[in-house]
């Protein structure tokens, strides 16, 4: 159950673009962060860029992998940097695809060890591809991807290593840049790594870890962001300081206004069903879900909770109905493994013939789900 209504930190963007300083005596480029690029366009960066960008948003991995394929059979990609673009998004279909193994295997061929800033990836090693520029033009998200996909291989400590090195890195390089763009750029970075860390450690109940982690963050976001503080929240009840949950739920909810986005009132009504929920009160924790829903009809977290308390609340025929006429509305929104899963398991408390029905819902799913999405958790 996603109790915290929290967004998980998605994967960033590739790295494309760069930030250039020139020195006085020098007319050489220095090319360290991607905000000031003399590239105008997507496509004026790599090779149809502007269609993997696309493909990416729509969830069409599949479709992904057939273009870089395509691309690199007909020689497509002519500069080192757009190689490495495609193999990034390559890298990224596979890994949403579920096939970690390959996306590895595909790392491998590339790296040698660990060490992104070897000559292979610097823009003054490649003159005539080129002239007057250096720097690193490894994209960000290969970086990242290079850190998470070991957790997808059951390596979970490897990945925390890598991640924990991806921090300094992004630190290092908050030292080094001087405009407030790359800064905040950098720190947009800082607190998507800050918040996988998190997210591994939650994941193998690490509270201790991850509140020292969450001070962190407060300390990069400032003590009034909503989203730290209500994940705060959600840490210190899991840790058992229910008190302190209470606290930070409190200075989240000090922060609605008259005009305060539906979004903020949202969070602030998740935070108390979740507290309602500890109390077992899952009559008052579905109420505030419905008041979120009634907000904005598009607030899965919020339909997938409520079809939970009301099972719960031993209400399974109308807690199947929630979730049933989430997918069936905006289908595009509700469709995620989480939803499905627990779908699935009403279904296998409420009827007798429960597979016949897990079965036509599989077969829906397969005509409207996205290339990644785990059909699998349908349990047919």
């Amino acid at each position: 159950m996603d109790t915290a209504g929290l967004p998980d930190p998605n994967l960033s963007q590739p790295d494309t673009t760069t930030a250039a300083a020139a020195a006085a005596v020098d007319t050489t480029t220095a090319i360290d962060d991607p905000l000031n690029n003399p590239y105008t366009s997507l496509n004026a960066i790599c090779h149809e860029l502007s269609d993997l960008q696309d493909l990416a948003t729509r969830g069409a991995w599949k479709s992904i992998l057939d273009k870089v394929g395509h691309a690199r059979s007909l020689n497509l990609l002519t500069k080192p940097h757009e190689h490495l673009t495609y193999l990034t998004f390559n890298v990224l279909a596979l890994t949403k695809l579920r096939r970690p193994v390959d996306a590895n295997q595909e790392l491998e061929t590339l790296l040698d060890g660990e060490d992104f800033n070897t000559p292979q990836f610097h823009y003054q090693n490649y003159p005539n591809h080129y002239p007057n520029m250096k720097g690193n033009f490894v994209p960000f998200a290969l970086r990242w991807l290079h850190a998470y996909l070991p957790y997808s291989l059951a390596q979970r400590m490897k990945s925390l290593d890598r991640l924990y090195t991806l921090i300094d890195f992004i630190r290092s390089k908050k030292l080094k840049v001087s405009t407030n763009p790359s800064k905040d750029l950098w720190k947009r970075r800082e607190i998507l790594v800050l918040n996988t860390i998190i997210s591994h450690h939650l994941s193998q109940k690490d509270f201790k870890l991850c509140l020292g982690l969450l001070n962190e963050l407060i300390g990069i976001c400032g003590d009034d962001d909503p989203n730290v503080l209500s994940k705060l929240g959600y840490v210190k009840m899991q840790y058992g300081d229910v008190e302190g949950a209470k606290k930070a739920f409190s200075a989240v909810e000090g922060m609605i206004g008259s005009e305060s986005e539906v979004g903020l009132r949202n969070l602030v009504s998740r935070s108390k069903a979740l507290m309602y929920i500890v109390e077992k009160d899952y009559v008052s924790a579905v109420r505030e879900y419905e008041e979120c829903i009634e907000r904005d009809g598009m607030d899965m977290v919020a339909m997938n909770n409520k079809a939970l308390c009301l099972m719960y609340s031993r209400d399974l025929s109308d807690a199947i109905k929630v979730l049933e006429n989430a997918l069936e509305r905006v289908p595009t929104v509700a469709l995620n493994e989480s939803l499905v899963v627990n779908l699935c398991s009403m279904y296998e408390l409420a009827y007798v013939n429960h597979a016949d029905i897990k079965r036509t819902l599989n077969n829906w799913i397969a005509r409207v789900a996205p290339d990644d999405f785990d059909s699998s958790c349908t349990r047919t």
